[in-house]
């Protein structure tokens, strides 16, 4: 406790010295009494209810407990009485064993009184069971079958009851309704012979195979009957599980993997065109089978079976299986060809698995390729792989080229608007044009694996061309002499990107006739993000050689030689006109955001001389002339800029409209409503900082100390609500490092 008490002297004793470090302080002594009396008195409050808290806990738990210890007191004088009654009837349970034998007995006989009838009748039923499968009656022949596999299994059972190591009376049984074995397989030949033709005979006898479709499901009940009672006593009738249902799947399967197999007529001996007839016939077999399988089997199979969905899987595999051998033998370049187009887009469109008619229950999204992308990629090796090496060739050396241009002594050429440019594009996709009028020729599939070769291509190409245009940019930055048209060709790489965005939707246009295909869907928008990104650092490369140029003018403003009557806005403004008059051969969509990002960052730059306080002004009279000046050269960077921006339709007003309104906080002549204007200022830009606010107030110098606080104390307390639509233009403005404790005393 001792050394408790020394801490809290000790800590209190520190905290007192903090607050008394002025004279002036003293005053306050009472105030600070008054608010640690209120600080002791909320902690001893809160450690009272915190403690009651704790004692009404601890009292519930031993009332809970006591309850508790009462309940297993009880629950142990009912297990003793329960374990006194079963000991008492110990006894009375051994002399009930004769009459547990006399109800075995009894129920064994019952059975073969029962069943004394169909023993007899054995023969006679086998017979008439016969006759009906051969007359096609399936569902009656059936019927009578579950009665005599009935009266086996009963008798079966109670034998085994009785006595189940006595194999011989089971044998004896087993041979008497042999015969019964050999029409379950009869019936089930059958069976599987209607399932075989089962599309035929869907069309022609439906209710026949309904009637198949009866017969399993009441197997498959037999079944799960059968495996229940093996769980409960060990005992399964010879022949069960019979697993007709399984069998079905089966043979559907096998039937399926025939039809498609069995529809190659010819060779390639016989015929040239043996591939493409075999798989045109594939198709039409195909489609055929899963529209009828889709309008009829489904209301011939229990809708747990989900018999399309199952045929459709097997269509599938059967078909994979066969475009992998075909595959796998030695085809020639015209039969790759077609067995590509086949897999690769006939199968999904809309002859075949994407016909409308099979829809919504088959989704070409969800199928899996007929063969791997390695087989494809082996299969089209011998065609692509030159190409793919000539285009790389072809787009280095169009590079090259376009790079010697970009350091010559002449400005580039221009097209019939006016706009710079250079050959790169025209050339690049002369290229690609003469290759997919080549693929064409071939086929309609082999063009878009051209197409997408080129675009892919393309798009390495153009991380290559931003490269060399960042290279450009760094080259001439460590001279800025050289090369001697370096701002006339970024231009021209600027509009290139332009030029290979409407050369690749051109392209696209052209020569693809679906344009949701996978492979361009997902090469276009890396390519878009390429080429957006090359047009930006261009247009920011041109801007920062704007502003290099500016720097020296930029450094004049907020200084007394700019309050004297410095003409550092008007050479700004002359010198950002000037460049543009050189941007102005820039194409549209980038030159709109660079106006835009050009009145911004000359707006920033102008906030960024006001932050640095270069000047502090000392009376009234030199912040109303300086602030009238601001709102001056507001005025004349508005006017510049929508000269500039004349036809965009953009409204930029919103930065210039920043310098106005510090302006207004310089202006104001009555300091007691300098918090109103400055909470106005931070309403509108809620990005402003605490050290723009003491550097604006440090800029005004009328400010003092306390009013500083106060000011800043105020509006961080205050709610800020940003507008959604607000674009911050503080966020990338720094104050020196003069932390706001300093700049506020």
């Amino acid at each position: 406790m001792e050394e408790t008490d020394r801490e809290a002297v000790a800590t209190a004793v520190q905290r007192v010295a903090g607050m008394l470090q002025r004279p002036d302080q003293l005053d306050k002594v009472e105030q600070y009494r008054r608010r640690e009396a209120r600080k002791k008195a909320s902690v001893e409050a809160r450690l009272k209810a915190a403690i009651q808290s704790q004692l009404d806990g601890v009292r519930t738990g031993l009332s809970q407990l006591h309850n508790a210890l009462n309940d297993v007191k009880d629950i142990q004088q009912s297990l003793a009485d329960v374990s006194k009654d079963w000991r008492q009837s110990i006894n009375t349970i051994e002399n009930l064993k004769d009459v547990k034998d006399a109800v075995v007995q009894h129920s064994q006989l019952a059975a073969a009184v029962e069943n004394l009838k169909n023993i007899f009748s054995v023969p006679e039923i086998v017979r008439e069971t016969q006759d009906l499968i051969e007359q096609g009656e399936f569902l009656q022949a059936h019927r009578k079958l579950m009665d005599l596999e009935c009266s086996r299994d009963g008798l079966m059972y109670e034998q085994y009851r009785m006595d189940s190591k006595n194999t011989h009376d089971m044998t004896l049984i087993r041979l008497y309704f042999g015969d019964m074995e050999k029409l379950s397989e009869e019936l089930g030949k059958q069976l599987w012979m209607v399932l075989q033709r089962s599309l035929v005979t869907v069309r022609r006898d439906p209710t026949l195979l309904v009637s198949v479709v009866r017969i399993i499901e009441r197997e498959e009940k037999i079944d799960r009957r059968m495996l229940d009672r093996k769980k409960q006593t060990g005992f399964i009738p010879s022949g069960r599980p019979k697993k007709w249902k399984e069998k079905m799947f089966n043979i559907l399967d096998r039937t399926v993997t025939t039809r498609i197999e069995g529809t190659q007529a010819d060779t390639r001996e016989s015929d040239k065109m043996w591939l493409v007839r075999h798989l045109e016939i594939i198709r039409k077999y195909v489609l055929d089978d899963l529209l009828v399988a889709k309008n009829l089997m489904v209301q011939c199979f229990p809708p747990h079976y989900d018999i399309f969905k199952k045929l459709l899987t097997m269509y599938h595999q059967a078909l994979s299986t066969r475009m992998q051998e075909l595959a796998s033998e030695d085809l020639e370049a015209n039969e790759i060809v077609s067995l590509l187009t086949w897999v690769l887009n006939t199968y999904t469109s809309a002859e075949m698995m994407g016909n409308l008619e099979l829809a919504p229950e088959v989704d070409i999204n969800t199928l899996q390729p007929l063969i791997s992308q390695n087989v494809v990629s082996d299969l089209l090796d011998t065609y692509m792989s030159t190409l793919t090496s000539n285009i790389i060739a072809w787009l280095r050396k169009a590079l090259e080229t376009d790079k010697k241009d970009w350091i010559k002594e002449t400005e580039p050429e221009a097209d019939q608007d006016g706009f710079y440019q250079t050959t790169l594009p025209a050339i690049v996709f002369q290229m690609f044009e003469q290759n997919l009028q080549v693929a064409a020729q071939i086929n309609d599939d082999l063009k878009t694996k051209v197409l997408l070769l080129c675009l892919q291509q393309m798009n390495s190409f153009l991380s290559r061309y931003k490269d060399e245009a960042q290279l450009y940019k760094e080259e001439h930055l460590r001279n800025r002499q050289h090369p001697h048209c370096y701002v006339q060709y970024m231009i021209a790489v600027i509009n290139n990107c332009q030029t290979f965005k409407e050369s690749i939707v051109s392209l696209k246009r052209k020569y693809l006739k679906n344009e949701t295909d996978e492979g361009v869907s997902m090469c276009q928008p890396s390519m878009d993000m390429i080429l957006d990104t090359i047009a930006k650092d261009g247009c920011s490369s041109l801007l920062d050689e704007v502003f290099l140029d500016l720097e020296p003018h930029l450094s004049e403003l907020m200084t007394k030689k700019w309050l004297m009557g410095s003409n550092a806005v008007d050479t700004i403004c002359v010198t950002v006109e000037d460049y543009f008059n050189d941007f102005a051969k820039i194409k549209k969509p980038y030159k709109e955001k660079m106006t835009v990002e050009a009145h911004r960052r000359v707006v920033v730059e102008y906030i960024k001389a006001i932050m640095q306080k270069r000047i502090s002004f000392k009376n009234a009279e030199e912040r109303k002339e300086g602030a009238e000046r601001m709102i001056k050269e507001a005025e004349q960077f508005r006017f510049l800029f929508r000269k500039l921006a004349s036809g965009f339709g953009e409204d930029t007003d919103g930065h210039c409209d920043t310098i106005v309104a510090i302006a207004e906080v310089i202006k104001l002549t009555d300091p007691s409503l300098l918090y109103l204007e400055v909470s106005t200022l931070v309403s509108k830009y809620p990005d402003i900082r605490d050290d723009h606010i003491a550097a604006l107030l440090t800029v005004r110098g009328d400010a003092s100390r306390d009013m500083k606080q106060t000011i800043i104390e105020t509006l961080e307390q205050g709610p800020t609500q940003i507008n959604p639509n607000y674009v911050p233009i503080f966020k990338d403005i720094t104050v020196p490092s003069l932390n706001v404790t300093k700049l506020l005393k």
